[in-house]
């Protein structure tokens, strides 16, 4: 067609000179026509009805391994145990003890308060034990004299009586004043606040100088960090399931944590409610981690993955091998005829990018993991190489 433009183009030409126009076909024109029937004459046809060349396609063979069957929610980290600090006893706080934030260990001294009041209470109370035993010992010598002179008729019966209640009053008072020292030393003692437990220590309240008032003041807080709790809600559905497994030993939990998406730290399923909350159908469920390194505070937001069991001989396929309509989820894969079939599934647990498939394909499948949205059922299409991955 394009010889036959051209012939045309050259067919027609001017005569110079003489102002008109001659439309001129020679032989040439005739020749150049034939040779480009002879050349469509020789040109292939394509084959009618024959096959279309068969489509590129990346796919992935489908082969039987053991995954783990995980649970996974949403939880927060709750410390075991979290005290506010506050004084026993009144007073000016004379001295702090540690640096706010600090981790501490159990019996460390926190905070002092001005023990000076406390210390001459004590003074008092022992001085008092020792006049008090001082009496004792002066009625328990007048009661046995009184005693003998009574038996000869020396004393009267009333005067020996009288004596042996002053006796017994004299002890009474040693085990009051004991009592009072033992008080005035506990005292004495709640001026010094020490850590209950090991944790760490949050921002002081009050600094030195300030006056505490006993059981009110509020001076500092202490969280326990190692060991810590993850607290999380699984549903009514998976309580079963959790029930079933836990029955056959104890539970994993892998946390990670807001941001990451490795786990951070393990630990076991120590706890489950005796109740399920009637308003969200779920119940609370509580594992404790070691937190060694104290990297989990408590109230973080976290990702729990609780691991029920291994299943063996599972099928994995990518995700985005997956496809939908209305019939439910699908993949396509290579056929015996080398052509696309669409097979339905069902799918399990995510594994990474990848999912169980736990009905609708054979190990040895494989899967077509790319240009989906260019094929069809019954299209031919052809295997492209697999890449090996980078070490």
């Amino acid at each position: 067609m394009r010889i036959w433009t051209a012939a045309l183009g050259l067919a027609v030409v001017a005569a110079a000179g003489y102002g008109t126009a001659k439309f001129v076909f020679p032989e040439a024109f005739e020749n150049i026509v034939a040779a480009d029937a002879a050349q469509q004459e020789q040109a292939p046809a394509p084959e009618a009805g024959g096959p279309p060349p068969a489509f590129p396609v990346p796919v992935a063979v489908v082969s039987k391994t053991t995954v783990p069957v995980y649970l996974e929610y949403v939880g927060a980290t709750e410390a075991i145990r979290e005290v506010t600090l506050q004084a026993k006893v009144g007073g000016y706080l004379q001295e702090t003890g540690i640096t706010d934030g600090t981790d501490v260990k159990a019996g460390d001294l926190l905070y002092k308060i001005d023990p000076d009041d406390y210390q001459a209470a004590l003074d008092q109370a022992k001085a008092r034990l020792q006049g008090d035993q001082a009496a004792l010992q002066y009625a328990t010598v007048s009661q046995k004299r009184n005693n003998q002179l009574v038996k000869t008729g020396a004393v009267a019966k009333d005067t020996d009586d009288e004596k042996t209640s002053l006796m017994h009053q004299a002890q009474a008072d040693i085990l009051a004043d004991k009592a009072a020292v033992r008080t005035a030393q506990l005292n004495l003692g709640y001026t010094e606040l020490r850590a209950p437990f090991d944790g760490r220590l949050g921002k002081s309240l009050v600094h030195e100088g300030a006056l505490v008032t006993p059981e009110q003041t509020e001076i500092n807080t202490l969280v326990q960090l190692s060991p810590i709790y993850a607290t999380f809600n699984p549903s009514e559905a998976d309580l079963t399931l959790i029930q079933k497994h836990r029955a056959q030993g104890e539970l994993t939990v892998d946390i990670t944590l807001a941001g990451e998406d490795t786990p951070r730290v393990s630990g076991k399923l120590t706890f489950l409610d005796n109740t399920v909350d009637r308003a969200t159908g779920t119940i609370t469920a509580r594992a404790t981690l070691e937190n060694a390194d104290k990297a989990l505070l408590p109230g973080q937001y976290i990702k729990v993955r609780l691991h029920l069991t291994d299943q063996p001989d599972a099928l994995l396929v990518p995700q985005i091998a997956l496809g939908s309509s209305q019939m439910g989820r699908f993949v396509y894969v290579i056929g015996a005829q080398g052509t696309v079939e669409q097979r339905f599934i069902e799918t399990g647990a995510l594994m990474g990018d990848q999912v169980v498939i736990n009905k609708g394909l054979q190990a040895g499948d494989k899967v077509i993991t790319g240009n989906l949205q260019k094929i069809g059922p019954g299209m031919p299409v052809q295997e492209l190489p697999q890449q090996a991955s980078a070490s």
